[in-house]
């Protein structure tokens, strides 16, 4: 207390201390005091409220406890009194247990002369029940069953209450009654009949399924009410409970399983479209007695039965164990695979089944659970990819044989709309992918783009050896250039083709896949269409110079010089074969005018570098000049028209550049000459330099030496519009060596 006080008092000196630090505070001395008084008063009265309440409290408690003793001590008397009257009663309990046993006696006795009147007329109520029964009268054969089994039950509860351990008198009263279970059972057999044939039952006659509903609803009543009394007893009569209900659902199950397998009219080996027929009679099947069942048995069950999910539910499950037994055929083709699974993607869950209008305010056919596995599914397809596989590369080889045997026949190829030869493989084959591709799309889209690339895969592959058919083609016609007789209208029509794939091609994927990238195997489609087209067009080209050669190798002899028709020749036979080569699609037909009008240049150059002729004299070079600008204007007039106006001057001039060189009549003027042809063609080579001055017939060692060192030293720079002639001409080693033996370098660039 002491310390207490002591404390209080320091703080005390501490606030005086912190209000009086300045002078002018001392006039504010009365007003800290009043304050502080204030405070002080404040603090009092909530010490005192507090204790006040607190005392309050103990005082309540208190109170508490003295009625809690009394009332203990009052029902300690309780006990003491309740003790003593209970062992005042014992005796008189044991005094009463003769009136027990009557009182039992007598219950039992009570309910025999109850059930007098049956149990006298059990043989005539159990006749009359069978009668019933046979007559389909079952509400009136249900209810004398039961009299009958309440009669029975209610004697063999009361012996059972009476001495369970009887078996003697409950053996008795079972024999008795023993036809009554057999009655049971011969009526149940008719329910369930009624049940499997419901949905016809419902058409012609709903009271009778009422009925059934009604009798199995009694039952499940009895049967609670015998388990209740068994949990209270411990006694429960022979065959219950029923469950008839359950029993009910069973059946209906039963009958929805043999409904679906009854579908199936017809075999593989009686029709080849019994998948089909099968799969389209179990759908109209389903929905016709689902709708029944909304429309009709719904009304007659009670609502808690939910009769009509309960059979949505039923059909769904045994559809779902039919097509994964269909699924499970190991005979399965691929139109039956496709068949299948598209009736399980598409049609099950469409409109034109589970999720018809009339069933769908009921269900929801996207809670369903699929009707097969994935993995089965992806089975499925897996085995139709390989079944296809293997198919279309049947397929594909028997088209590309049938088109072999047209490439003999002795009549042209069809042409299409626009004039164009073609065969009809293209047609074939698209119409084979596009038709797979369109029951693929059936199924669902990633399907369909994996049959898609898989149609591509092996249209790369076909390629291959449709390229390798057309060479092979080729070499048998050169064995016998006679035959096929129309052999150059089957290589264009091959050449189209190519053309014709590409468009299917890029068809195929724009209707199937729009949003595919480009693969490899696309590149390699294109790189493979591409070969065999130029192929085509370069064995065409081989057919006409096979046919100039004897022409070509006129032109630069002196036959030439002196008045040969051997260009006249060529351009005429270039032109008809061109006739036909018109036929040919673009852009092949473009560059097959380029690549020909390019050889028959070439081919041209490579007479005169050969040497065939040396000019003896100025008047020689001049003729020969002459007639080569002239003859390089008939190529030019006759490619011009075969380009269609085309600007093919540059090849041609190539000739007339050369025949400049042979029309020169000052030879000092020659280096001048042959630069100016080197500035035109930088490709040009010292041995073709070297050949054209050998053929002039009047240039020395000397010359032709300073002319080749002077060109050496002043390179021509290379245009990029140059277009390269002479890189593929050669000339004849053997007249290189004989013309000269100076060693100077090869290429002028």
């Amino acid at each position: 207390m002491e310390e207490t006080s002591k404390e209080a008092f320091d703080t005390a000196i501490q606030r005086v201390a912190g209000m009086l630090q300045r002078s002018d505070q001392l006039d504010k001395v009365e007003q800290y005091r009043r304050r502080e008084a204030r405070k002080k008063a404040s603090v009092e009265a909530r010490l005192k409220a507090a204790i006040q309440s607190q005392l309050d409290g103990v005082r309540t408690g208190l109170t508490q406890l003295h009625n809690a003793l009394c009332d203990v001590k009052d029902i300690q008397n309780s006990l003491a009194d309740v003790s003593k009257d209970w062992r005042q009663s014992i005796n008189t309990i044991e005094n009463l247990k003769d009136v027990k046993d009557a009182v039992v006696q007598h219950s039992q006795l009570a309910s025999a002369v109850e059930n007098l009147k049956n149990i006298f007329s059990v043989p005539e109520i159990v006749q009359d029940t069978q009668n019933l029964i046979e007559q389909a009268e079952l509400l009136q054969a249900h209810r004398k069953l039961m009299d009958l089994e309440c009669s029975r039950d209610d004697l063999m509860y009361e012996q059972y209450r009476m001495d369970s351990k009887n078996t003697h008198d409950m053996n008795l009263i079972g024999g008795y009654f023993g036809q009554v279970q057999s009655l049971s059972e011969e009526l149940a057999k008719q329910l369930w009949m009624v049940l499997q044939r419901s949905s016809l039952t419902v058409r012609q006659d709903p009271t009778m399924l009422v009925s059934v509903v009604r009798i199995i609803e009694r039952e499940e009543k009895i049967d609670k009410r015998m388990l209740d009394r068994q949990k209270q007893t411990g006694f429960i009569p022979p065959g219950r409970p029923k469950c008839w209900k359950k029993r009910m659902f069973q059946v209906l199950e039963g009958t929805v399983s043999t409904r679906i397998e009854g579908t199936q009219s017809e075999t593989r080996d009686s029709n080849k479209m019994w998948l089909v027929r099968l799969l389209e009679i179990t759908r109209k099947y389903v929905l016709d007695d689902l709708i029944v069942v909304k429309n009709m048995m719904a009304h007659c069950f009670p609502p808690h039965y939910n009769i009509f999910r309960v059979s949505f539910h039923l059909y769904h499950v045994a559809l779902s164990t039919r097509v994964q037994e269909l699924a499970t055929d190991e005979l399965l083709e691929a139109n039956e695979i496709v068949s299948l699974l598209t009736w399980v993607l598409n049609t099950y869950k469409s409109v034109d089944m589970m999720g018809h209008p009339d069933l769908s305010s009921e269900c929801d056919v996207n809670q369903l659970e699929p009707l097969l596995p994935q993995s089965v599914v992806d089975d499925l397809l897996g085995k139709y990819i390989q079944t296809f596989t293997s198919n279309i590369t049947g397929w594909l080889r028997k088209a590309l044989e049938t088109d072999k045997k047209d490439w003999h026949k002795d009549t042209e190829p069809e042409a299409d709309q626009d004039g164009y030869y073609q065969t009809t493989l293209p047609a074939i084959v698209f119409q084979m992918f596009e038709q797979n591709l369109q029951v693929a799309a059936q199924i669902n889209e990633m399907f369909k783009e994996q049959v898609l690339m898989r149609c591509l895969v092996q249209m790369s592959q076909f390629l291959s050896r449709y390229r390798d058919e057309v060479i092979a083609y080729k070499d048998e016609h050169l064995k016998d250039r006679q035959l096929p007789q129309f052999y150059v209208q089957y290589m264009i029509a091959m050449i189209n083709n190519c053309q014709t794939f590409k468009e299917s091609i890029n068809s195929l994927k724009r209707k199937y896949s729009p949003c595919m990238e480009p693969t490899q195997n696309d590149a390699a489609i294109e790189r493979t269409l591409n070969e065999v087209a130029k192929e085509g067009c370069q064995f065409l080209l081989d057919e006409v110079f096979l046919d100039l050669e004897a022409h070509l190798n006129e032109l630069m002899t002196r036959k030439w010089l002196t008045g040969s028709h051997a260009v006249d020749t060529i351009c005429v036979t270039v032109a008809d074969y061109f006739n036909d080569f018109s036929k040919i699609k673009k852009p092949y037909n473009q560059e097959m005018t380029s690549e020909a009008h390019r050889r028959v240049v070439v081919e041209y150059i490579k007479a005169v570098m050969q040497k065939r002729i040396t000019f003896r004299n100025a008047e020689e070079r001049k003729e020969g000049a002459e007639r080569m600008i002239k003859e390089a204007e008939q190529f030019k007039f006759l490619f011009r028209k075969l380009s269609a106006g085309e600007d093919t001057d540059q090849l041609c001039d190539a000739i007339a550049a050369l025949a400049e060189v042979f029309k020169l009549t000052d030879p000092s003027l020659l280096y001048l000459e042959v630069s100016t042809l080197v500035s035109k063609f930088p490709d040009i080579r010292e041995e073709h330099i070297v050949a054209l001055l050998g053929i002039r017939g009047d240039a020395s060692r000397d010359m032709r030496q300073m002319i080749i060192e002077t060109l050496n030293q002043n390179k021509p720079s290379v245009s990029s519009n140059s277009q390269p002639i002479f890189k593929d001409i050669t000339v004849p080693t053997i007249s290189m060596t004989a013309m000269t033996s100076m060693t100077v370098p090869k290429l002028l660039k």
